[in-house]
């Protein structure tokens, strides 16, 4: 089964290699979307032009952000026949990530991050205390530095009908998410019908857990 990944905001593919040279080991051969972060349209657009590079069955991952568009992406997409989502939004028809972030407190989001120029980057000083807390310091230091500016918005786009309503799902809950509450994570995947695991992880699993991000992916890719 063939594995498309997709990453979230102030990121970009790399985030998951990681994951990929995990996955590689286990005979898996993933492959990346690259989102431009400019428009919702345009990211679905290029996760759908990347599925269209593979012969599939495809089991489609998203992380954060990318949970929204790969219910979007999914969508008339016959190669893909199950999502996997990595402390990941999965918004419901009419929802946007916008406004599911604020259903819950408890993310550190909105105290960190700064709009220069009609975008957003999270603070450089505080990335990892926000997205990777098991990080050692050099090594969160250098995930912030690489962080790619989001355009301001780009979380307020509704979804239409979403492809988890027909295709079977996976979720990767990380209980240490400083970014994504836990509690909404849970009632995302519940709603969802969604196959449920848990780890104790930060919002990054894909930088601070690779391994078990890939044993999770592995399996969903068995349960498909």
């Amino acid at each position: 089964m063939d594995i498309v990944l997709v990453h979230g905001l102030w990121s970009d593919g790399s985030s998951w290699l990681p994951v990929i040279a995990e996955l590689r080991a286990m005979g898996h051969d993933p492959v990346a979307a690259q989102l431009g972060l400019e428009t919702f349209d345009d990211d679905v657009a290029s996760v759908r032009r990347t599925l269209a590079t593979v012969a599939g069955p495809v089991l489609l991952a998203g992380w954060s952000y990318g949970g929204a568009v790969i219910g979007e992406a999914a969508r008339g997409a016959a190669n893909v026949t199950a999502l996997a989502y990595v402390a990941a939004f999965a918004p419901a028809e009419g929802e946007s990530v916008s406004e599911l972030s604020r259903r819950h407190p408890g993310s550190l989001i909105p105290k960190h991050v700064v709009v220069t120029g009609g975008y957003t980057y999270i603070d450089r000083a505080h990335f990892g205390e926000v997205i990777a807390g098991e990080l050692p310091p050099e090594r969160a230091a250098l995930g912030a530095s690489v962080q790619k500016l989001t355009r301001i918005g780009l979380d307020r786009a509704a979804v239409g009908r979403p492809a988890w309503l027909d295709l079977p799902s996976h979720y990767l809950v990380t209980t240490a998410d400083r970014a994504v509450p836990p509690v909404l994570q849970r009632e995302m995947a519940a709603r969802m019908g969604a196959s449920v695991t848990e780890i104790d992880s930060s919002h990054a699993p894909v930088l601070t857990r690779p391994r078990e991000v890939a044993a999770f992916l592995d399996k969903a890719c068995a349960g498909a």
